[in-house]
């Protein structure tokens, strides 16, 4: 088989796999819903393998149709560039841009970004996953990826960027620290209901403690509750079941504008790095540069400083 024969109806199948239905990528593609259907059968003949559970209700695709998909789009969107790049088009940002963001953080804070980027471009086209697994950024044939977390020990295909660190503080409800007190100092903190971040192993979080001319401290305590999931936390911080220690940007908004209230301001402390993270191989891509300058200008993971929202509601 020729290299120009294995890549027939790859175009169809990712069309397929994107638009969701057939008769949607038989739009998408100006041919008829049969056509699709017939590439589709050809190529799942030619890889001994069946790319879509096929139902009356819906089409979904197989383990192997969602492997082979991650290939296909990485595949063609690199004769894209090709393309573009040979015909001087490649000045221009332009062309479907595979972007993975954390899933809390970007909900928050960076999905706003990657808006005022799509309005800033209109040419590009942003295909943005929502994550908090680990992403092989080259596997996964993703464009840049924003991850918080992880060190400078990354392979040498891809590039990263640090942009700062998070700030974390203690913080709590108006409402709990009239009822329960506010704490004087780091023991008095640790005699209090705390919420915890739990881990997928089942342990918790310790708390970081950064007493002034003491090295920092990683403080085990039973929680009052232990949460998974850091919007879950700060509900729980809101609700008054207890403090919590979490990061600025998290909890910017709530401490401005009084739900929480931010406690033992000397204690606040830095938390883990916000990398961006790009492939190698596409680094010079107008598109790739243009979102890597616009994250290095928009993405703040700071967003109040250590004194601002402190108050002493008791």
């Amino acid at each position: 088989m020729t290299p120009a024969e294995r890549l027939k109806g790859l175009e169809t199948f990712v069309a397929v796999v994107e638009a969701g239905s057939f008769t949607a990528a038989a739009d998408r593609l100006n041919l008829t819903k049969s056509a699709v259907g017939k590439a589709i059968a050809r190529l799942e003949s030619r890889l001994k393998k069946p790319l879509f559970e096929r139902t009356t209700r819906k089409l979904e695709m197989t383990d192997a149709g969602e492997e082979f998909y991650k290939v296909c789009a990485r595949v063609l969107d690199e004769v894209e560039a090709a393309e573009r790049i040979l015909s001087g088009e490649e000045s221009i940002p332009s062309g479907r841009l595979r972007v993975d963001l954390p899933a809390t953080f970007g909900r928050i804070q960076a999905s706003a970004s990657v808006l005022t980027f799509a309005e800033k471009y209109p040419q590009v086209i942003p295909h943005v996953s929502f994550t908090d697994r680990f992403v092989d950024v080259v596997e996964d044939g993703l464009d840049v990826v924003v991850r918080i977390g992880g060190d400078d020990t990354w392979p040498a295909t891809v590039g990263y960027k640090c942009l700062g660190y998070e700030e974390l503080i203690f913080c709590a409800s108006p409402g709990y620290l009239s009822a329960h007190g506010q704490p004087r100092d780091v023991n008095d903190l640790l005699n209090h209901d705390i919420i915890l971040y739990g881990k997928a192993d089942g342990s918790s979080s310790p708390l970081l403690i950064k007493e002034e001319q003491k090295p920092l401290a990683r403080q085990q305590v039973s929680g009052r509750i232990v949460l998974a999931q850091a919007e879950a936390q700060v509900a729980a911080v809101e609700r008054g079941l207890g403090i919590a220690q979490l990061a600025t940007w998290l909890v910017g908004q709530q401490i401005q504008d009084g739900r929480l209230v931010k406690i033992l301001p000397q204690l606040a402390t830095q938390g883990l790095p916000l990398h961006i993270v790009w492939q190698r191989s596409r680094e010079h891509a107008p598109k790739v540069q243009a979102l890597i300058s616009h994250f290095e200008a928009s993405l703040n993971i700071r967003p109040i400083t250590a004194t601002e929202g402190v108050s002493n509601p008791v």
